[in-house]
């Protein structure tokens, strides 16, 4: 047998295997280059692209690999553990191709498909308000028709890779005409569209993928830029949230192994009395706690991969916040243990460890935070009231 329980099958460890190839000839240094000189990763994205694994879960059909989610987290997780933890591999072709092969139009599909399979075409995702944090069901991006087109207006926040993005998968809402409630809805928009304008938050994370604020402003559509139903609501939208915390998870669970590989090489080189400071408990049990906690969590994300892959929404639901949030635990201790097991030198550049602490507290807040997923896991998974 080649293949056992609990293990991937051996293509999707040949995927890693080529990925991690590929990812050692940028490796963290291009990536912390290209932060802090107000770079890109451009190069890197479109050689993966052309590679094959950008679109890896995207049909033959549309120029993808025809695999599923868990082949695309792989892909960011083997990146992420390179030193390269691509946000908008989350987003371009898990959440937005996801959602566009599900419930696109055929035209739609051939229109936008193919370009985010071969990194030519990347498209960002807008969902998060000022005022509305957590909670989709208060979003206030609103959408009305007029005559053959849409018109949006409202306001985002915390929108990854505008800057290199042609389009935007928008989360608005439209009005129910029968009941007058607003239901949400999701619109590709141009990022050149007239009305819609974007600014760059000052962030302290070492990452090349810049964070914008969102002003849409009468920003007018044809009407073919929705995706899927105008009536199907929160179905359509949690297609594209599964995803998003499956790749959150295999995001965290890569840079804790970037991580977790830097502190244990230099507790094995490090001496300081007679042997290597790796030889000491102190420094040894807490480097291997945090090998067991992110060993796990890879587990749970791939259950949850493979549930979304068979179609279950709901167990992939329950199971992807699961990984996101032990992923996201998992991630910011073994980047402290980094840190500590450097000492003094953990704290400058030359180490490349430091620059990891912000990336890692983000694992516990983006997309969603811990505390978000303890009240989904207490209410749906536990049974208890309803805390919010």
């Amino acid at each position: 047998m080649t293949d056992v329980p609990f293990t991937e099958p051996e293509e999707r460890r040949e995927l890693r295997r080529q990925v991690s190839r590929l990812a050692a000839k940028y490796g963290r240094e291009y990536f912390t280059t290209q932060a802090r000189s107000g770079g890109s990763t451009s190069e890197l994205w479109l050689e993966i692209g052309k590679n094959g694994y950008l679109g890896i879960n995207i049909p033959e059909e549309y120029g993808g690999g025809g695999g599923g989610i868990g082949d695309t987290a792989a892909v960011c997780e083997e990146l992420a553990a390179a030193g390269c933890p691509l946000l908008m591999m989350v987003v371009s072709p898990a959440i937005c191709g996801s959602v566009i092969a599900r419930f696109g139009t055929e035209a739609q599909k051939q229109r936008w498909l193919p370009g985010i399979a071969d990194g030519t075409f990347t498209m960002a995702f807008a969902i998060t308000e000022p005022d509305a944090g957590s909670n989709s069901h208060q979003i206030t991006t609103t959408a009305r028709r007029d005559g053959d087109e849409w018109v949006l207006n409202g306001q985002k926040i915390y929108i990854s890779g505008l800057d290199e993005a042609q389009a935007v998968l928008v989360v608005a809402r439209t009005e129910d005409a029968r009941t007058g409630k607003l239901k949400p809805c999701l619109f590709v928009v141009p990022t050149e569209a007239p009305g819609f304008e974007y600014t760059a938050i000052p962030m302290e994370i070492v990452s090349p993928e810049r964070q914008f604020s969102v002003f849409i402003d009468d920003v007018r559509l044809p009407l073919d830029a929705l995706v899927g139903d105008e009536d199907a609501g929160l179905v359509q939208l949690f297609a594209g949230l599964n995803p998003e915390r499956i790749m959150a998870a295999a995001f965290a669970t890569g840079l804790a192994r970037h991580a977790l590989r830097k502190g244990t090489d230099y507790a094995k080189e490090r001496t300081v009395w007679r042997t290597p400071i790796g030889a000491h408990q102190a420094v040894a049990h807490p480097l291997a706690e945090s090998h067991i906690e992110v060993e796990l969590a890879r587990l749970m994300t791939q259950k949850a991969a493979a549930l979304y892959d068979a179609g279950d929404d709901m167990g992939a639901g329950e199971a992807a916040n699961m990984a996101k949030y032990a992923a996201g635990e998992a991630c910011v201790r073994a980047v402290d243990r980094a840190v500590q097991v450097h000492g003094g030198n953990g704290i400058t550049q030359e180490y490349g460890v430091a620059g990891l602490i912000v990336a890692s507290r983000v694992t516990r807040i983006a997309p969603v935070s811990r505390e978000m997923i303890l009240n989904f896991v207490a209410m749906h998974s536990l049974g208890l009231p309803k805390s919010y």
